[in-house]
């Protein structure tokens, strides 16, 4: 009889994951050191305030310092109070992140390893250090599900581009592979958000969210200033203008390639819809810090639009579009 796995089958793999990255970390290292990224000049508030540098790095370095935020990532999730659901979306892509930075091949999960990236060893707990105080817990955690997020955007972005490419060469099946890899990225998006905002609500409004708008920062963080967000948003475009066709006509002529293409574009219409209900369960219906003083709308609104926007242009390229929302968006622009 199949059981679900418990908190403690959960958490022990999760720091089984943890060991195991931890190991390349070391493996990694071993061949040449990190990169300092804070004596590295930012490119933006955004960068600076995430602790995110952007620099030519060999296959070595880009590897280390990929693997350097999943090992972060996976040791706070042995303490964050994710979901399930979000921790498993959260941890494959994590596991796809490993492969494609490190260019292995993927193998079997044991069946018994639970959530992890190998079945590496028990390792030491890892957690909150001794005398931490859970107010730096969270706000280590706001800054390390963020980086995991940026990690997923940039894999994303690379992986969307490389199906197009390979898409524009007549390479159909490599392409198949490379959309479903993006596609374990997107349905992690939401997840590492979530796992950023797995804080207490009032504290993030009494001690994070100042630090995020004047006079904390020069400009208020928005996440259209994130390099890895617009490469993605682009990645996404381009592949759109190869395949611009109707998900009944894609369907008639490579019923493969619609199948991989809708689950992308519906991962990606989740992504903005899930966005929504965060920002209402952190914010409620505050405006957002990002918005200009004469702007109707509030956070949630803004967020709601853009799905709206997003349901609308997907509506025709997917099998269970938004035509409600598609046709009310074609009727504002005609009037």
């Amino acid at each position: 009889m199949a059981t679900h796995a418990g908190p403690v089958e959960r958490t022990a793999g999760l720091r089984r994951a943890a060991a195991a990255a931890g190991g390349l970390v070391a493996a990694l290292s071993a061949l040449a050191p990190a990169v300092a990224g804070e004596g590295l000049p930012a490119e933006s508030t955004s960068q600076s305030y995430f602790r995110v540098r952007e620099v030519e790095l060999s296959d070595q370095q880009a590897a280390l310092h990929g693997v350097l935020v999943i090992h972060r990532g996976l040791e706070d999730l042995c303490d964050a109070p994710l979901s399930g659901a979000d921790l498993a979306l959260e941890v494959a892509g994590l596991r796809r992140s490993v492969l494609d930075l490190t260019g292995a091949a993927p193998g079997p999960v044991p069946s018994d390893a639970g959530p992890g990236l190998s079945d590496a060893g028990p390792g030491p707990a890892p957690g909150t250090a001794a005398g931490t105080s859970s107010e730096r817990a969270w706000s280590a955690r706001w800054l390390i599900g963020h980086q995991v997020h940026v990690l997923f955007n940039i894999c994303a972005a690379v992986a969307v581009a490389e199906a197009t490419r390979q898409l524009r060469r007549g390479e159909h099946d490599a392409a198949l592979s490379r959309l479903a890899e993006a596609t374990e990225y997107v349905r992690g998006f939401p997840a590492a958000m979530t796992h950023a905002s797995t804080i207490p609500a009032d504290y993030y409004m009494a001690e994070i969210r100042h630090t995020m708008a004047p006079p904390s920062v020069d400009v208020p963080l928005s996440g259209r200033q994130h390099r890895g967000y617009k490469l993605f948003r682009a990645a996404m475009k381009d592949l759109l203008s190869v395949v611009p066709d109707s998900y009944e006509h894609l369907a008639a002529r490579a019923p493969e390639l619609a199948e991989a293409r809708g689950a992308l574009l519906e991962a990606d219409i989740v992504d903005a819809e899930r966005h929504v209900t965060l920002a209402y369960s952190m914010v409620h219906l505050r405006r957002s810090i990002a918005q200009k003083p004469e702007g109707p709308d509030n956070a949630v609104a803004e967020l709601r639009l853009m799905r709206h926007r997003r349901a609308a242009r997907y509506a025709s390229l997917i099998r269970f579009g938004d035509h409600y929302v598609a046709d009310a968006v074609a009727r504002l622009r005609q009037a």
